[in-house]
């Protein structure tokens, strides 16, 4: 029976499509490295958590590894020449959370616009004492214009979505995606969309040459009403710059899923 390892616990689907001829190994929590490594040891297969540094140490700790299934879309936590060196598949989920990525990027998206966070903890501070006719304006989203870096899956997701709304389009990315031209999104520069977009919603890959891509002066040519939103790798901002851009009263607001070192 081939031994494989969760760094962390699962659905119950997983099992029951792993079946009987493998033995799931999944904790409670997350394990510690030294406890994950001493699994490891054995096992056919790992099932890694974004936060599992899947690297030389790990995988020189597993000498029966046969493949890494990394859940999440990313893989920027494997070191995949590593694995492939020592005959280790890598595989990633590249189709799962698309919808549910691009439903999240606009709901912050509106949240930011709309000021809807501020609301709820208005309210729940039990300071809200009755309305006023500029208590927390925010700003219209319909036909703004939307920036998106990186047009891929979950970049034409949102698209699809920003067209509900009647918001011109354009995105950035090393060359044009041939999907663009039915969705009637522009392909520029990153230094145009910054210019010309009121949001930015981001959904590049982090690689060495995204990591820090929106660093403060990349910040600082965005307009001062700009809605910044990510759903992507947090390492792709350089979040110390965004902390001062908004302390300087920059940005119209901001909305993310992710942090720096999640």
């Amino acid at each position: 029976m081939a031994r494989v390892v969760a760094s962390a616990r699962l659905p119950a689907p997983v099992a029951e499509i792993l079946g009987p001829e493998h033995q799931l190994i999944e904790p409670e929590r997350e394990l510690p490295r030294d406890q994950l490594l001493a699994h490891l040891r054995d096992a056919r297969g790992l099932i890694s958590l974004l936060t599992v540094a899947v690297d030389d140490e790990l995988l020189s700790a597993a000498p029966e590894l046969l493949v890494v299934a990394n859940y999440a879309v990313g893989y920027d936590n494997v070191d995949v020449a590593a694995a492939t060196a020592r005959g280790i598949a890598v595989c990633n989920t590249p189709d799962v959370l698309t919808e549910a990525t691009a439903d999240l990027a606009f709901a912050l998206l509106l949240a930011a616009a709309r000021r809807l966070g501020e609301g709820d903890r208005l309210v729940r501070s039990l300071s809200w004492d009755g309305w006023f006719p500029d208590q927390l304006l925010g700003q219209p989203v319909a036909g703004k214009t939307l920036g998106i870096i990186g047009l891929g899956r979950i970049g034409q997701a949102v698209a699809r979505r920003a067209q509900g709304f009647a918001m011109p389009l354009v995105y950035s990315g090393p060359r044009p995606v041939a999907a663009a031209a039915s969705l009637g999104a522009e392909h520029a520069s990153l230094d145009e969309v910054c210019a010309r977009a009121d949001f930015i919603s981001i959904h590049c890959p982090l690689t060495d040459a995204t990591h820090h891509l929106i660093d403060e002066p990349v910040l600082a040519a965005m307009k001062p009403t700009a809605v910044l939103v990510n759903t992507a790798r947090g390492a792709i901002v350089d979040e110390a710059a965004l902390v001062r851009v908004l302390a300087r009263g920059h940005l119209g607001g901001v909305g993310l899923d992710v942090y720096e070192r999640e």
